[in-house]
């Protein structure tokens, strides 16, 4: 059954609610505990409401090969590395997992992981993760899903380079096997993402396509993108976090550094409470302006019995009079008593 929100814990993710911001930590602590912990004690400060890891090992994601295949040969920060190697620099020991998670919800943060493949969704069911993100490039790991909809628990996937048909495949698999609660995001596939890839109209697309709690997974430089996504409907935000990006990393080149992060929240934020939801109501601060609207005013000294006219009558501001819509049923009629210029006119002024 489709689900409008996403409830983690006590949190309901979905339209109308406070958009749900991930800082993904990746690989970015360069294999130190001590800066993994210094990442989730910063993006916390930053404003995120989880921390996003990812769980593999090298030899989960492929074999060590020298073949020219399994060489990567795009993307300026992973060019020319095995993507054996690329692994090993990247992967996120699975040894600190547990202590990471403990830490990270001392903080109050969501905790929760990408497996990349079936063995990474049985340790992180030992670690009781609340939800599962589902990597972009995982989206057509059938067997993977099905794992990952058998724990039942709500799952955060992206799109990525995916079809309308490979989308529906992942959905259909992931509810066939117990999931009820899914998020999509768009993703653009590329590292880093530039603004002219965006199409963050999908965002919208995606949710009248599939009527699920949508979102954006942004691999762009800078904040442009993720505020834009706001107005376009985005309930989830994911964006990759590093202490600095002189620092280094598989994916410090597309991340975003603490005061970056915080700025973007900030943003978003603003954001959110500016588009509110649909009304026609006059607010509070809004209607202290209403005065300032027309309305029909004596313009000249008007005698009792005499005819309101084009010359003693106008529609000015401010707004004290009758509405500018009664005129022609106020002109030719007869002033009920005297009227003095600059008097907001009212139907009790005008003889019937």
């Amino acid at each position: 059954m489709k689900s409008p929100f996403l409830k983690i814990g006590q949190r309901k993710i979905g339209p109308g609610r406070k958009i749900f911001i991930v800082a993904e930590m990746s690989g970015n602590h360069n294999h130190s505990y001590k800066r993994a912990k210094q990442i989730i004690k910063a993006a916390k400060d930053a404003g995120t409401d989880a921390i996003k890891i990812q769980t593999y090992t090298p030899d989960t994601m492929t074999i060590d090969s020298a073949k020219a295949i399994f060489q990567v040969k795009v993307n300026k920060a992973w060019k020319g590395k095995s993507l054996y190697k690329l692994y090993q620099e990247a992967y996120t020991p699975w040894k600190w997992q547990q202590r990471l998670k403990v830490y990270a919800e001392k903080l109050e943060l969501v905790f929760f992981s990408t497996p990349f493949d079936t063995t990474a969704v049985d340790f992180l069911e030992k670690l009781n993760v609340k939800l599962y993100k589902v990597a972009s490039f995982e989206i057509t790991d059938i067997p993977l899903l099905q794992k990952i909809g058998k724990t039942k628990k709500p799952v955060i996937i992206s799109r990525g380079m995916a079809s309308p048909a490979e989308i529906n495949l992942a959905l259909k698999t992931l509810r066939k096997n117990g999931t009820k609660q899914i998020g999509l995001l768009h993703c653009v596939s590329s590292y880093p993402a530039t603004l002219d890839q965006m199409n963050l109209a999908t965002i919208p697309d995606l949710a009248k396509r599939f009527r699920l709690v949508t979102g954006f997974s942004d691999h762009s430089l800078g904040i442009t993108a993720a505020i834009t996504s706001v107005a376009l409907g985005a309930s989830v935000i994911e964006k990759h976090f590093t202490l600095s990006r002189s620092d280094k990393g598989p994916d410090a080149a597309f991340s975003l550094e603490p005061e970056e992060f915080a700025q973007m929240v900030k943003y978003v934020r603003e954001a959110e409470i500016a588009i509110g939801r649909p009304t026609y109501k006059v607010g509070k601060k809004e209607a202290e302006n209403i005065v300032f609207r027309r309305s029909i005013f004596t313009v000249k000294n008007i005698k009792k019995g005499k005819k309101f006219t084009s010359e003693n009558i106008r529609v000015i501001r401010p707004g004290y009079g009758l509405a500018p819509k009664y005129l022609n049923k106020v002109l030719g009629k007869t002033a009920r008593s005297k009227v003095n210029a600059g008097t907001p006119l009212a139907w009790k002024q005008i003889k019937k």
